[in-house]
Protein backbone atom coordinates (compact mmCIF):
# COMPACT_ATOMS: atom_id res chain seq x y z
CA UNK A 1 0.00 0.00 0.00
CA UNK A 2 3.11 2.50 0.66
CA UNK A 3 4.56 1.38 -2.44
CA UNK A 4 1.40 2.16 -4.23
CA UNK A 5 1.03 5.55 -2.67
CA UNK A 6 4.48 6.80 -2.75
CA UNK A 7 4.31 5.52 -6.58
CA UNK A 8 1.37 7.93 -6.66
CA UNK A 9 2.75 10.38 -4.94
CA UNK A 10 5.53 10.49 -7.57
CA UNK A 11 3.33 10.73 -10.77
CA UNK A 12 1.70 13.45 -9.37
CA UNK A 13 4.76 15.46 -8.71
CA UNK A 14 5.97 14.61 -12.00
CA UNK A 15 3.09 15.46 -13.89
CA UNK A 16 2.43 18.89 -11.76
CA UNK A 17 6.72 19.46 -12.81
CA UNK A 18 5.54 18.79 -16.30
CA UNK A 19 2.57 21.21 -16.56
CA UNK A 20 4.42 23.89 -14.50
CA UNK A 21 6.92 23.79 -17.40
CA UNK A 22 4.42 24.17 -19.95
CA UNK A 23 2.43 26.96 -18.36
CA UNK A 24 5.62 28.77 -17.93
CA UNK A 25 6.85 28.43 -21.71
CA UNK A 26 3.76 29.86 -22.94
CA UNK A 27 3.95 32.67 -20.71
CA UNK A 28 6.87 33.23 -21.47
CA UNK A 29 6.10 33.08 -25.50
CA UNK A 30 3.25 35.28 -25.12
CA UNK A 31 4.63 37.68 -22.44
CA UNK A 32 4.89 40.24 -25.69
CA UNK A 33 8.67 41.25 -24.90
CA UNK A 34 12.05 40.01 -26.49
CA UNK A 35 14.29 39.70 -24.17
CA UNK A 36 17.87 39.91 -24.97
CA UNK A 37 18.84 36.20 -24.73
CA UNK A 38 16.28 35.90 -27.41
CA UNK A 39 18.08 37.99 -30.31
CA UNK A 40 21.05 36.60 -29.46
CA UNK A 41 23.17 34.44 -32.14
CA UNK A 42 24.99 34.59 -35.28
CA UNK A 43 21.59 35.94 -36.84
CA UNK A 44 19.34 39.26 -36.83
CA UNK A 45 15.95 38.20 -37.31
CA UNK A 46 13.67 41.25 -39.39
CA UNK A 47 10.22 40.40 -40.20
CA UNK A 48 8.16 41.41 -43.22
CA UNK A 49 4.64 41.93 -43.14
CA UNK A 50 3.12 41.96 -46.82
CA UNK A 51 0.10 41.13 -48.80
CA UNK A 52 0.93 37.84 -50.73
CA UNK A 53 -2.50 36.86 -51.68
CA UNK A 54 -5.23 39.38 -51.63
CA UNK A 55 -6.71 42.35 -53.75
CA UNK A 56 -3.14 43.59 -54.36
CA UNK A 57 -0.81 41.03 -54.21
CA UNK A 58 1.44 41.92 -57.12
CA UNK A 59 2.36 45.05 -54.83
CA UNK A 60 2.82 42.67 -52.19
CA UNK A 61 5.17 40.33 -54.64
CA UNK A 62 6.99 43.32 -55.65
CA UNK A 63 7.76 44.27 -52.13
CA UNK A 64 8.97 40.97 -51.05
CA UNK A 65 11.34 40.48 -53.78
CA UNK A 66 12.64 44.12 -52.97
CA UNK A 67 13.29 43.20 -49.25
CA UNK A 68 14.62 40.06 -50.38
CA UNK A 69 17.32 41.52 -52.76
CA UNK A 70 18.55 43.74 -49.96
CA UNK A 71 18.82 41.19 -47.91
CA UNK A 72 20.93 38.91 -50.09
CA UNK A 73 23.05 41.29 -51.03
CA UNK A 74 23.73 42.62 -47.00
CA UNK A 75 24.47 38.90 -45.99
CA UNK A 76 26.83 38.67 -49.23
CA UNK A 77 28.49 41.62 -47.85
CA UNK A 78 29.29 40.00 -44.44
CA UNK A 79 25.93 40.92 -42.90
CA UNK A 80 25.44 43.46 -39.76
CA UNK A 81 28.42 44.08 -37.42
CA UNK A 82 29.02 40.71 -37.78
CA UNK A 83 25.71 38.86 -37.94
CA UNK A 84 23.75 37.51 -41.05
CA UNK A 85 19.97 39.13 -41.60
CA UNK A 86 16.92 35.80 -41.59
CA UNK A 87 13.95 37.52 -42.83
CA UNK A 88 10.66 36.23 -41.82
CA UNK A 89 8.01 36.92 -44.35
CA UNK A 90 4.36 36.91 -42.89
CA UNK A 91 0.96 37.06 -45.58
CA UNK A 92 -1.34 40.11 -44.37
CA UNK A 93 -4.11 39.28 -47.23
CA UNK A 94 -4.23 43.35 -47.35
CA UNK A 95 -6.67 42.75 -44.23
CA UNK A 96 -6.30 44.66 -41.15
CA UNK A 97 -6.68 42.03 -38.86
CA UNK A 98 -4.54 39.94 -40.26
CA UNK A 99 -1.81 42.31 -40.38
CA UNK A 100 -1.79 42.44 -36.28
CA UNK A 101 -2.06 38.90 -35.87
CA UNK A 102 0.95 37.96 -37.71
CA UNK A 103 2.74 41.39 -36.80
CA UNK A 104 1.96 39.89 -32.74
CA UNK A 105 3.71 36.61 -33.94
CA UNK A 106 6.48 37.98 -35.50
CA UNK A 107 7.72 40.15 -32.16
CA UNK A 108 6.28 37.25 -29.56
CA UNK A 109 7.07 33.72 -30.95
CA UNK A 110 9.81 34.40 -33.77
CA UNK A 111 11.32 37.49 -31.62
CA UNK A 112 11.81 39.77 -34.50
CA UNK A 113 13.95 42.88 -33.60
CA UNK A 114 12.36 45.19 -36.46
CA UNK A 115 10.02 44.42 -38.90
CA UNK A 116 8.95 45.80 -42.70
CA UNK A 117 5.16 46.23 -43.46
CA UNK A 118 2.79 46.80 -44.79
CA UNK A 119 2.01 48.03 -47.87
CA UNK A 120 -1.25 49.50 -47.68
CA UNK A 121 -1.97 51.90 -45.18
CA UNK A 122 -5.29 50.68 -43.71
CA UNK A 123 -3.36 47.49 -42.45
CA UNK A 124 -0.41 49.12 -41.25
CA UNK A 125 -2.08 51.79 -39.16
CA UNK A 126 -3.46 49.09 -36.61
CA UNK A 127 -0.25 47.21 -36.85
CA UNK A 128 2.11 50.42 -35.99
CA UNK A 129 0.47 51.02 -31.90
CA UNK A 130 1.36 46.97 -31.83
CA UNK A 131 4.72 47.58 -32.36
CA UNK A 132 5.02 50.42 -30.19
CA UNK A 133 3.87 48.74 -27.45
CA UNK A 134 6.46 46.04 -27.95
CA UNK A 135 9.22 48.94 -29.01
CA UNK A 136 9.75 47.11 -31.97
CA UNK A 137 10.66 49.32 -35.27
CA UNK A 138 8.00 49.08 -37.85
CA UNK A 139 9.37 50.58 -41.79
CA UNK A 140 6.69 50.57 -44.25
CA UNK A 141 8.12 50.87 -47.73
CA UNK A 142 4.35 52.08 -49.09
CA UNK A 143 1.97 53.43 -46.74
CA UNK A 144 1.04 57.10 -47.46
CA UNK A 145 -1.27 57.89 -44.83
CA UNK A 146 -0.08 60.65 -42.45
CA UNK A 147 -1.91 58.94 -39.77
CA UNK A 148 0.43 55.94 -39.65
CA UNK A 149 3.44 57.77 -38.45
CA UNK A 150 1.51 61.23 -36.90
CA UNK A 151 -0.83 59.21 -34.47
CA UNK A 152 -0.14 58.92 -30.81
CA UNK A 153 1.12 55.69 -29.66
CA UNK A 154 2.50 55.07 -33.30
CA UNK A 155 6.19 56.51 -32.17
CA UNK A 156 7.97 53.00 -33.36
CA UNK A 157 6.40 53.57 -36.88
CA UNK A 158 8.68 54.82 -39.82
CA UNK A 159 8.81 55.08 -43.47
CA UNK A 160 10.68 55.19 -46.91
CA UNK A 161 7.45 56.85 -49.41
CA UNK A 162 6.41 60.55 -49.15
CA UNK A 163 2.50 60.93 -47.83
CA UNK A 164 -0.39 61.71 -49.03
CA UNK A 165 -1.15 65.13 -48.58
CA UNK A 166 2.26 65.79 -50.27
CA UNK A 167 1.39 63.22 -53.43
CA UNK A 168 -2.12 65.36 -53.59
CA UNK A 169 -0.65 68.14 -53.75
CA UNK A 170 1.23 67.25 -56.41
CA UNK A 171 -1.74 65.58 -58.69
CA UNK A 172 -3.52 68.58 -57.83
CA UNK A 173 -0.24 71.31 -59.10
CA UNK A 174 0.20 69.04 -62.39
CA UNK A 175 -3.89 68.93 -63.02
CA UNK A 176 -3.99 72.53 -62.66
CA UNK A 177 -0.47 73.91 -64.72
CA UNK A 178 0.45 71.08 -66.91
CA UNK A 179 -3.09 70.28 -67.82
CA UNK A 180 -4.10 73.68 -67.41
CA UNK A 181 -7.11 71.88 -65.70
CA UNK A 182 -9.97 74.38 -64.30
CA UNK A 183 -12.80 71.45 -63.01
CA UNK A 184 -12.35 68.41 -61.49
CA UNK A 185 -14.34 64.91 -60.17
CA UNK A 186 -13.13 62.49 -57.57
CA UNK A 187 -13.98 59.12 -56.91
CA UNK A 188 -12.81 57.03 -54.09
CA UNK A 189 -13.39 53.81 -51.87
CA UNK A 190 -14.98 55.36 -48.69
CA UNK A 191 -14.09 51.87 -46.53
CA UNK A 192 -9.95 52.52 -47.50
CA UNK A 193 -7.64 55.08 -45.32
CA UNK A 194 -5.59 55.46 -48.41
CA UNK A 195 -8.12 56.35 -50.94
CA UNK A 196 -9.95 58.44 -48.57
CA UNK A 197 -6.73 60.65 -47.60
CA UNK A 198 -5.50 60.99 -50.93
CA UNK A 199 -9.28 62.52 -52.65
CA UNK A 200 -9.36 64.80 -49.22
CA UNK A 201 -5.71 66.14 -49.61
CA UNK A 202 -6.24 66.49 -54.19
CA UNK A 203 -9.78 68.20 -53.32
CA UNK A 204 -8.08 70.93 -50.68
CA UNK A 205 -4.92 71.48 -52.65
CA UNK A 206 -7.09 71.81 -56.38
CA UNK A 207 -9.40 74.24 -55.35
CA UNK A 208 -6.91 76.27 -53.17
CA UNK A 209 -5.23 76.63 -56.81
CA UNK A 210 -8.57 77.90 -58.52
CA UNK A 211 -9.75 74.49 -59.63
CA UNK A 212 -13.91 73.29 -58.90
CA UNK A 213 -14.40 70.40 -58.12
CA UNK A 214 -17.41 69.10 -59.75
CA UNK A 215 -18.50 66.26 -58.10
CA UNK A 216 -16.71 63.86 -54.71
CA UNK A 217 -18.32 60.01 -55.65
CA UNK A 218 -17.27 57.48 -53.57
CA UNK A 219 -18.08 53.48 -53.27
CA UNK A 220 -17.79 50.56 -50.84
CA UNK A 221 -14.69 48.05 -51.10
CA UNK A 222 -15.58 44.97 -53.22
CA UNK A 223 -18.05 47.16 -55.66
CA UNK A 224 -18.00 46.58 -59.66
CA UNK A 225 -20.13 48.67 -60.76
CA UNK A 226 -19.29 52.34 -60.41
CA UNK A 227 -22.56 53.22 -63.29
CA UNK A 228 -24.08 55.39 -60.59
CA UNK A 229 -21.15 57.24 -59.44
CA UNK A 230 -19.80 58.14 -63.15
CA UNK A 231 -23.38 59.31 -64.42
CA UNK A 232 -23.57 61.63 -61.82
CA UNK A 233 -20.04 62.63 -62.99
CA UNK A 234 -20.61 62.85 -66.56
CA UNK A 235 -23.65 65.06 -65.71
CA UNK A 236 -20.87 68.12 -65.86
CA UNK A 237 -18.27 66.53 -67.64
CA UNK A 238 -15.15 67.77 -65.88
CA UNK A 239 -11.26 68.44 -67.43
CA UNK A 240 -9.72 65.46 -65.20
CA UNK A 241 -11.17 62.36 -63.60
CA UNK A 242 -9.26 61.72 -60.24
CA UNK A 243 -9.04 57.76 -59.34
CA UNK A 244 -7.34 57.04 -55.71
CA UNK A 245 -7.39 53.81 -55.49
CA UNK A 246 -5.32 50.61 -56.02
CA UNK A 247 -4.77 49.61 -60.07
CA UNK A 248 -7.73 47.25 -60.07
CA UNK A 249 -10.61 49.47 -59.65
CA UNK A 250 -8.93 51.79 -61.34
CA UNK A 251 -8.81 50.22 -64.46
CA UNK A 252 -12.71 48.74 -64.29
CA UNK A 253 -13.28 52.57 -63.44
CA UNK A 254 -11.58 53.90 -66.63
CA UNK A 255 -13.16 51.00 -68.73
CA UNK A 256 -16.84 51.79 -67.42
CA UNK A 257 -16.18 55.93 -67.64
CA UNK A 258 -15.27 55.36 -71.34
CA UNK A 259 -18.16 53.39 -72.58
CA UNK A 260 -20.31 56.02 -71.02
CA UNK A 261 -18.91 58.38 -73.25
CA UNK A 262 -16.38 60.48 -70.46
CA UNK A 263 -13.60 61.90 -71.98
CA UNK A 264 -11.83 63.15 -69.09
CA UNK A 265 -8.34 63.07 -68.20
CA UNK A 266 -7.68 59.98 -65.63
CA UNK A 267 -5.62 60.87 -62.82
CA UNK A 268 -4.17 59.00 -59.87
CA UNK A 269 -1.33 58.53 -56.97
CA UNK A 270 0.90 55.20 -56.53
CA UNK A 271 -1.78 52.94 -56.06
CA UNK A 272 -1.87 52.72 -60.03
CA UNK A 273 1.37 51.12 -59.99
CA UNK A 274 0.78 47.85 -61.28
CA UNK A 275 1.73 45.64 -64.61
CA UNK A 276 -1.86 44.89 -64.00
CA UNK A 277 -3.26 48.27 -64.41
CA UNK A 278 -3.30 48.01 -68.30
CA UNK A 279 -4.29 44.06 -68.23
CA UNK A 280 -7.67 45.27 -66.59
CA UNK A 281 -8.06 48.77 -68.06
CA UNK A 282 -6.79 48.26 -71.33
CA UNK A 283 -7.06 51.37 -73.91
CA UNK A 284 -9.55 52.90 -71.25
CA UNK A 285 -6.30 54.15 -69.03
CA UNK A 286 -3.76 55.42 -71.98
CA UNK A 287 -3.38 59.17 -71.66
CA UNK A 288 -3.90 58.77 -67.79
CA UNK A 289 -1.31 60.35 -65.43
CA UNK A 290 -0.12 59.30 -62.04
CA UNK A 291 2.19 60.81 -59.25
CA UNK A 292 4.93 58.01 -57.85
CA UNK A 293 7.97 57.18 -55.66
CA UNK A 294 10.55 56.48 -58.48
CA UNK A 295 10.87 56.29 -62.44
CA UNK A 296 12.92 53.28 -64.21
CA UNK A 297 14.42 56.02 -66.60
CA UNK A 298 15.72 57.52 -63.77
CA UNK A 299 20.04 57.70 -64.73
CA UNK A 300 21.21 58.25 -60.78
CA UNK A 301 23.37 55.40 -60.31
CA UNK A 302 21.05 54.42 -57.09
CA UNK A 303 18.85 53.12 -59.45
CA UNK A 304 20.67 52.60 -62.38
CA UNK A 305 22.45 49.79 -60.07
CA UNK A 306 19.20 48.69 -58.52
CA UNK A 307 17.36 48.00 -61.83
CA UNK A 308 20.47 45.80 -63.06
CA UNK A 309 20.52 43.63 -59.81
CA UNK A 310 16.72 43.47 -59.82
CA UNK A 311 16.88 42.33 -63.56
CA UNK A 312 20.00 39.65 -62.87
CA UNK A 313 17.80 38.07 -59.57
CA UNK A 314 13.79 38.77 -61.36
CA UNK A 315 14.69 38.59 -64.99
CA UNK A 316 12.04 41.68 -65.03
CA UNK A 317 12.05 45.61 -64.41
CA UNK A 318 10.80 46.48 -60.85
CA UNK A 319 8.78 48.71 -59.93
CA UNK A 320 8.20 51.41 -57.47
CA UNK A 321 6.44 48.78 -54.89
CA UNK A 322 9.96 47.04 -55.31
CA UNK A 323 12.09 49.76 -55.11
CA UNK A 324 9.96 51.08 -51.62
CA UNK A 325 10.28 47.47 -49.98
CA UNK A 326 14.39 47.47 -50.98
CA UNK A 327 14.68 51.00 -49.37
CA UNK A 328 12.95 50.52 -46.12
CA UNK A 329 14.87 47.07 -45.98
CA UNK A 330 18.28 49.19 -46.06
CA UNK A 331 16.79 51.52 -43.75
CA UNK A 332 16.45 49.01 -41.37
CA UNK A 333 20.04 47.41 -41.89
CA UNK A 334 21.55 51.04 -41.76
CA UNK A 335 19.58 51.46 -38.83
CA UNK A 336 20.98 48.46 -36.73
CA UNK A 337 24.12 48.96 -38.12
CA UNK A 338 24.79 52.65 -36.28
CA UNK A 339 22.85 51.71 -33.35
CA UNK A 340 25.51 48.63 -33.21
CA UNK A 341 22.84 47.22 -31.43
CA UNK A 342 19.76 44.54 -31.62
CA UNK A 343 18.07 46.61 -29.34
CA UNK A 344 14.65 48.70 -30.27
CA UNK A 345 14.58 51.53 -29.02
CA UNK A 346 18.60 52.08 -29.75
CA UNK A 347 17.39 50.95 -33.88
CA UNK A 348 14.51 53.36 -33.64
CA UNK A 349 16.74 56.27 -32.42
CA UNK A 350 19.07 55.62 -35.43
CA UNK A 351 16.46 56.06 -37.54
CA UNK A 352 15.32 59.42 -36.25
CA UNK A 353 18.43 60.25 -37.40
CA UNK A 354 19.25 58.43 -41.12
CA UNK A 355 20.63 59.67 -44.25
CA UNK A 356 20.32 57.62 -46.49
CA UNK A 357 21.14 57.43 -50.36
CA UNK A 358 18.12 55.13 -51.55
CA UNK A 359 16.77 53.94 -54.52
CA UNK A 360 13.66 56.83 -54.52
CA UNK A 361 15.77 59.30 -53.23
CA UNK A 362 17.90 60.56 -50.34
CA UNK A 363 16.19 59.89 -46.75
CA UNK A 364 15.90 62.19 -44.37
CA UNK A 365 12.90 61.71 -41.29
CA UNK A 366 11.00 65.00 -40.58
CA UNK A 367 9.82 65.21 -37.19
CA UNK A 368 6.70 63.06 -37.74
CA UNK A 369 9.53 59.90 -39.14
CA UNK A 370 8.55 60.67 -42.57
CA UNK A 371 10.85 61.04 -45.99
CA UNK A 372 11.44 64.48 -47.01
CA UNK A 373 11.86 63.40 -50.69
CA UNK A 374 10.58 64.19 -54.21
CA UNK A 375 7.89 63.06 -56.51
CA UNK A 376 7.54 61.83 -60.08
CA UNK A 377 4.81 61.96 -62.84
CA UNK A 378 4.04 59.42 -65.17
CA UNK A 379 2.20 58.99 -68.10
CA UNK A 380 0.69 55.73 -69.50
CA UNK A 381 1.38 55.52 -73.24
CA UNK A 382 1.43 52.72 -75.81
CA UNK A 383 0.92 50.12 -72.08
CA UNK A 384 3.85 51.46 -70.92
CA UNK A 385 4.90 53.94 -68.02
CA UNK A 386 6.71 57.26 -69.35
CA UNK A 387 8.81 59.38 -66.85
CA UNK A 388 7.03 63.14 -67.38
CA UNK A 389 8.94 64.52 -64.42
CA UNK A 390 10.08 65.45 -61.21
CA UNK A 391 8.33 67.03 -58.34
CA UNK A 392 10.50 68.95 -55.38
CA UNK A 393 8.87 69.27 -51.71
Amino acid sequence: MKKKLLSLLTSIIVVAFVLTSCGTKQTSNNSGTTSSSDKEGDEIKIGAVIPITGDISTFGKSTKNGIELAVEQVNSAGGINGKKIKLIVQDDENKPEQGVAVLQRLINNDKVVGVIGSVSSKVSIPMAAVATQNKIPLISGASTNPKFTSEKGNEYAFRACFIDPFQGTVIAKFATENLKAKTAAVLYDVGNDYTVGLAEYFKAAFEKSGGKVTAYESYNNGETDFSAQLTNIKKNPPDVIVLTDYYQNVGLIAKQARQLGLKSVFLGGDGWDSPDLVKIGGTAVEGGYFCNHYSKDDTSPEVVKFINDYKAKYNEVPDALAALGYDAANMMFEAIKKAGSTDGEKIAEALKKIDLKAVTGEIKLDENRNPIKPAVMLKIENGKQVFVGKVNP
